[in-house]
């Protein structure tokens, strides 16, 4: 595998661009025999620890701590919700232009329902030729902001507000993720995470660690594809 994109470094904390398809961390029931915490170690050749989790289908800023005391405070940071979290998602249909999903979330393994409240913005919307489903195949572009994590929150909420995400297979529309695939080859989940913006866990310094869309490389190609299909909002 090609050497990961390392976003920020310092001799604290270490972010990455993480690929789709890609752990963070190995599990037994996976079976993956990569991930991205041993694929880091390997290739700046010292201990990490994970600050935070991403989906194995969801690309982006994954941060790193590079000692045991900085990753105690970024978990701390990150229960405490301190540390701001920005998404990017295309979804089936063309969303409100603005609100907020607040609705409990249940996990397989613990059947209490945990609150969960996300924040969203249309940033862009796609009518393309043709009809999905009996209806026009219509898709937005959204920012969204988790307000607490839980576990496939994002995923969870949007599917709630009947704008599943394209490309998930577990909570989104059969059809719709065909389409993507026929029309622009698209076989990935297409959620990313943007940007983390947190004091710095040492020096307490401001510090915002952002994946440009126009840097990351998946992403971007998508852009290109259906780059004359898009309007912006506004």
């Amino acid at each position: 595998m090609a050497l990961l994109d390392i976003l920020y470094r310092d001799e604290h904390i270490v972010a990455i661009n993480k690929p789709d398809a890609l752990l963070v961390h190995r599990t037994r029931l996976a079976g993956d025999t990569v991930a991205a915490l041993q694929l880091l170690r390997d290739q700046i050749n010292r201990a990490v620890y994970p600050a935070h989790r991403l989906d194995r289908a969801t690309s982006g800023v994954l941060l790193f701590a590079l000692d045991a005391e900085t990753a105690a405070r970024l978990t701390t940071a990150f229960t405490e919700r301190r540390v701001r979290k920005r998404y990017r998602a295309i979804v089936r249909g063309i969303t409100p232009e603005q609100g907020e999903i607040d609705h409990p979330i249940i996990d397989p393994d613990d059947p209490v329902p945990r609150e969960a409240q996300s924040q969203f913005k249309r940033i862009e919307t796609v009518r393309l030729d043709g009809e999905v489903e009996g209806r026009p195949a219509q898709y937005s572009l959204v920012e969204v902001e988790p307000v607490t994590g839980r576990r496939h929150q994002i995923r969870r909420h949007l599917k709630h507000i009947h704008h599943p995400i394209i490309g998930d297979t577990t909570y989104g529309r059969g059809a719709h993720n065909r389409f993507f695939r026929d029309r622009f080859g698209v076989y990935r989940l297409l959620l990313h995470a943007r940007s983390l913006e947190l004091a710095h866990p040492i020096t307490g310094d401001p510090l915002r660690i952002e994946v440009d869309e126009t840097e990351e490389r998946t992403w971007r190609r998508l852009r290109e594809r259906t780059a004359e299909c898009w309007s912006t909002d506004g």
